[in-house]
């Protein structure tokens, strides 16, 4: 075989970078966000002015679909949920995996007395009405969807509406309208992109708006997420800044190429913007060969090939000395996916301090993950793990504190307060108190 047909993934000597050379390497591509802002601002404003006249032009545009209306409402037609059993038996399996993790993360109302006759409360409430984004693309994602929805109706939301692009024929993957109406969503947007994010964040005609958006998507998808969430006239937050799809997998003499191979494939094939980097620890020479043997043979087969080749060339495979060094790259770089092919594995969680999601061991592929073990995938990326989770039921609740004060804890810590207020020159906040230390009821 010619050696130019050869795929694989350009690898580097750990032990032979500086330091400027390690942070380069682990980099990810600046993307010119002054130009996705100039073409997603338009966008925005466009539906914000017109709402729904605007998606249907945008269907047309960018979908080549003829829209009569740009909000599906539920009761959604029972003709557009037409899948197989063995779809919903999987469908079903996922959901109630995904619901039993999501249902333990629910936390109870907490009180402390903090001092004698005074008691704090936290309470949660559901965010009333959240858009949940599912990307269309380059594939029909029903997980997101799931992984959406699911936690939506753990917390309470009363209110979901689902948001997707639309096929040629202006109908929305039977799948996502099945998983919409299981979770009693009240809406599906016939709209993807900017376009989506924007109806979501505004309203139109035919939606109300939401309070809060969630889902990853492309570049565009993150940008018009983040322009509405500083836009005060939209008063919307968002979940995190997820884009493009990323995976660092730790590897060592006791792995199965073939396994990390595909770990690492199967985030190379979601697009063009993908990240994979391959830590490995002490391969030894046949092993190393094998599993570049494995990307290989399993790029050539693959039905995404054409894009993960052009992934594999802006990837890297990082040769380390040991396990420690691997985890200190790891926690630089804080992947989407972090995947451990290690012996006991599980002992080194406590290394782990970014992450999106981590994958123990050499049964646990982030498929799982990504599909029905239970955890979320949506997750951060481009780096944002190192300050971000990724969406849990928190995301979905509000929480709300009170305080009580009786008069003796008005007494005890009155003084204190009064202090403080005249330390920071708020006389009316030491007034306020000053007026019930003395009054007698």
């Amino acid at each position: 075989m010619d050696q130019a047909d050869f795929f694989s993934v350009p690898t580097y000597v750990g032990s032979t970078l500086s330091a400027e050379e390690r942070s380069a390497l682990l980099a990810r591509p600046i993307k010119n966000t002054e130009n996705i802002r100039k073409l997603v601002t338009p966008i925005i404003d466009d539906v914000k002015a017109r709402g729904d006249a605007a998606l249907i032009d945008f269907a047309k545009r960018f979908e080549k679909a003829d829209l009569k209306q740009a909000v599906l409402k539920a009761p959604f037609p029972r003709h557009l949920m037409n899948i197989s059993e063995q779809t919903k038996r999987d469908i079903d399996t996922a959901y109630n995996n995904i619901h039993a993790f999501h249902k333990a993360q629910l936390r109870p109302s907490i009180s402390v007395e903090t001092m004698k006759g005074v008691v704090c409360q936290r309470v949660s409430r559901p965010i009333e009405r959240v858009g949940l984004y599912v990307p269309g693309g380059t594939a029909v994602l029903p997980s997101t969807a799931l992984m959406l929805g699911v936690p939506a109706k753990v917390a309470g939301c009363p209110h979901i509406v689902f948001s997707t692009p639309v096929r040629k024929d202006g109908t929305v993957a039977p799948e996502i309208v099945y998983i919409a109406n299981k979770l009693g969503a009240e809406a599906i947007v016939l709209a993807g992109g900017a376009q989506a994010i924007a109806a979501m964040a505004y309203g139109t005609q035919s939606l109300v708006k939401v309070h809060k958006i969630f889902g990853p998507g492309n570049q565009f998808v993150t940008a018009a997420k983040m322009h509405v969430q500083n836009d005060y006239s939209a008063l919307v937050a968002i979940d995190l800044p997820a884009g493009p799809s990323e995976v660092l997998v730790i590897a060592d003499e006791s792995c199965v190429p073939e396994h990390v191979a595909l770990d690492l494939l199967s985030q190379a094939e979601h697009g063009l913007d993908s990240q994979i980097v391959l830590l490995a620890v002490n391969l030894s020479p046949a092993k190393f060969a094998e599993l570049e043997r494995q990307i290989h043979e399993h790029t050539v087969r693959l039905s995404r090939s054409t894009i993960i080749q052009k992934v594999l060339t802006q990837s890297a495979i990082i040769r380390l000395n040991t396990v420690e060094e691997a985890f200190e790259w790891s926690n630089l770089y804080g992947p989407e996916h972090l995947v451990l092919h290690l012996v006991n594995a599980a002992s080194y969680i406590p290394k782990i301090q970014n992450a999106g999601s981590v994958f123990v061991g050499p049964w646990s592929p982030v498929s799982m993950g990504d599909y029905a073990s239970g955890t979320n995938h949506t997750l951060p990326t481009y780096g944002y793990a190192n300050a971000y989770s990724g969406v849990n039921t928190d995301s979905f609740l509000k929480y709300i504190t009170t305080q009580e004060l009786t008069r003796k804890g008005i007494e005890l810590l009155g003084p204190t307060v009064v202090r403080l207020a005249h330390l920071e020159g708020l006389t009316a906040h030491a007034d306020s108190v000053q007026v019930r230390l003395r009054t007698k009821l």
